[in-house]
């Protein structure tokens, strides 16, 4: 009787695991752009690849879409191609009519285990998209309705920024948008081919966009286009400043130091303005160098005010000499000198 009931929670145990929780196989499209496949089991994705786990995550089954079920428990479904019809249904053999419109791959594999379970003791399911009810664009990063987003006919990138809502408030204003190479390369000078990796790349300025200042910007998005946009590169200003922070560059390349302290509320009473240092990153590594900087000479038109790259963090010092004057303290300036005392009041 003991290892019997042992047994029993074993069994219950093995089926409560969810075995749409393993990663597919790699997609085979047939006819259609293979979408690029989710990481194995142990193995991190691509940085060329993000937008397998894009479909797996985001993107929600719509009538006409096409897809295989790999079920080798159940031979009536296993490696074989379904469509979903237009009422948003899949009808399959053995598990019979199944609304399927709305929800993603993984959900999808749920009810198919759930269903399969009244047949089979531990049933495993991947649900695989091999044709889209029409061509997805992805959108990642920053933008303020990030994800998977159909073509319908001819759409431009400015039409498509309008659907996902534009940009977040701290995003760069400089949109990444990368096509692969079946799609042809980007009609842009700007444009970067990758023939080994087999896509093309282009970063476009919002600003530019938006004023159509380069009309030729607004382009035609095509399938499986990779749209990105990241958080704005910020640079830094510490010590001696007013209120000190991070200040985002948006779309400008630099920030000079006078901008800068500008809009940091310029310095404090004991900053030693011909001290003034930028911390510059060192390329593939963590350390900074030093830039001396001469912020009198530059405030007196002397010297050329100086550009701060994403990322520098411009240092104002504390005057040596109030900083020795506070260490002494005003009670014993008081004592040693009263007419000190008096003049520093």
């Amino acid at each position: 009787m003991f290892l019997s009931k042992w047994a029993g929670c074993l069994l219950v145990a093995a089926l409560s695991v969810p075995a749409f929780s393993q990663q597919p196989p790699p997609i085979n499209t047939g006819q259609t752009p293979q979408t690029p496949a989710a990481a194995t089991p142990g193995q991190a994705p691509s940085s060329a690849e993000p937008a397998g786990e894009l479909v797996r995550d985001n993107y929600t089954f719509a009538p006409n879409d096409q897809i295989l079920i790999r079920a080798p428990e159940a031979d009536e479904i296993n490696e074989k191609p379904f469509r979903i019809d237009s009422e948003g249904f899949l009808n399959l053999p053995l598990l019979g009519r199944i609304h399927t419109a709305g929800l993603t791959q993984s959900q999808l594999e749920a009810e198919l285990v759930k269903r399969l379970r009244e047949t089979i003791v531990q049933p495993h399911v991947f649900v695989i998209v091999t044709q889209f009810h029409s061509a997805p664009v992805f959108f990642e990063g920053m933008f303020r309705s990030p994800g998977i987003y159909t073509l319908q006919g001819r759409r431009t990138l400015l039409e498509m920024l309008t659907v996902v809502g534009g940009l977040q408030p701290n995003a760069s204003r400089r949109i990444r948008i990368r096509r692969q190479a079946e799609y042809g390369v980007i009609p842009l000078p700007s444009g970067v081919e990758d023939p080994e990796k087999k896509f093309s790349t282009v970063e476009i300025s919002l600003t530019s966009l938006r004023e159509s200042i380069n009309p030729a910007e607004d382009i035609v998005l095509q399938p499986y286009d990779v749209v990105s946009v990241d958080r704005a590169e910020m640079i830094y200003v510490s010590g001696e400043i007013v209120k000190i922070g991070g200040l985002e560059l948006g779309e400008r390349a630099s920030m000079s130091i006078t901008q800068a302290l500008a809009l940091s509320g310029g310095f404090t009473r004991d900053a030693n303005r011909s001290k003034a240092r930028i911390l510059r990153p060192v390329l593939n590594t963590n350390r900074r160098a030093e830039i001396d900087i001469d912020l009198t000479g530059i405030y007196e038109g002397k010297v050329n005010d100086f550009p701060l790259l994403p990322n520098d963090v411009l240092y104002i010092p504390r005057s040596s000499e109030r900083t020795v004057l506070t260490g002494i303290g005003t009670i014993g300036l008081s004592i040693l000198n009263p007419f000190i005392y008096l003049a520093l009041k």
